[in-house]
């Protein structure tokens, strides 16, 4: 099995376009919006989330590029992890795909129904197959859904529809063996989330924020109140649906025979500079903080 990273960042991408902290301004390497692509063979590809940035980092990415027929592509299905917008504005940019498969929590196709209506504009131009997720297999891969939190789009707050809003999703490859987690929205360390990670090869996991007081340091607003023990605030943690890097870090280090890679770095998190000491620490406690790009065979 073949996994891509092909963005890294939260919304927004880094540097974000309206933003000023001392991140945005530095010479740091630019992210992508999060967004990942895995494929059994190679040769057809499923995504994870569908970024706002799809279309640059399809073409960034030459195993994801259209052909052999002029308009043909190796694209066959997108699975979501909620409704976010910077999980979801993708999937209007692969409004003109034939044949696509949407699978995300019941609650984020209602929500992409009733109140973000992105099914009534795609069915405009093709008619996909939407599925509520549940346990499946695409191209002979296992894939697993997880229940992460009842955290609505900002959109969406008013909706009554219970959840799982928020998922996370475990494939697995028979042939292989192989096996990643992909987690990009942790509000929480959730129960049995620990017994679903076991035994993975790969788990990508929220790196949103290093800390709880970093996003109202950067952007200059007061709502945190973070210790120096790196506990999460709760307006970031619970508001934001982040646990921060210092939280989950302890929990992962020791976790022998599986690679755990931070993903969806927003762009107030130090850890995106790869001279700091906040992603030297990361890297010292055996977890990763791979590029846009980075290639993982399973």
């Amino acid at each position: 099995m073949k996994v891509i990273l092909l963005g890294t960042a939260a919304g927004g991408g880094f540097p974000q376009w309206n933003c000023a902290c001392e991140q945005c301004r530095s010479s740091a390497p630019p992210r992508t919006q999060d967004c990942v692509a895995f494929s059994a063979d190679g040769t057809t590809w499923h995504l994870l989330n569908a970024s706002p940035d799809i279309r640059t980092q399809i073409l960034a990415t030459p195993a994801l590029r259209a052909g052999p027929g002029p308009r043909e592509t190796p694209l066959r299905s997108v699975l979501l992890t909620d409704a976010e917008l910077d999980h979801a504005l993708g999937l209007l940019m692969l409004r003109e795909a034939t044949g696509l498969t949407v699978h995300a929590p019941a609650a984020a196709l209602h929500a992409l129904t009733e109140h973000f209506p992105a099914r009534m504009v795609i069915e405009g131009y093709h008619s996909w197959d939407w599925i509520s997720a549940a346990e499946t297999t695409v191209d002979g891969l296992n894939v697993t859904p997880f229940p992460i939190s009842d955290k609505q789009p900002k959109y969406a707050r008013a909706s009554t529809m219970p959840g799982p809003w928020v998922i996370a999703y475990r494939i697995h490859d028979p042939a292989t063996g192989g096996s990643f987690v992909y987690a990009p929205c942790l509000r929480t360390w959730p129960p049995g989330f620990t017994a679903f990670t076991r035994g993975a090869t790969l788990v990508l996991l929220d790196g949103t924020f290093y800390d709880g007081a970093e996003f109202a340091t950067a952007t200059a607003t007061a709502t945190a109140t973070a210790t120096a023990t790196g506990t999460a605030d709760p307006a970031v943690q619970q508001g934001m649906g982040h646990l921060p890097i210092t939280a989950t870090l302890p929990t992962i280090t020791g976790h022998g025979g599986t690679r755990w890679a931070y993903t969806h770095l927003n762009n107030t998190n130090p850890v995106v500079n790869p001279h700091s000491v906040e992603h030297a620490a990361v890297l010292q406690a055996g977890a990763e903080l791979p590029p846009d790009g980075t290639e993982f065979t399973l």
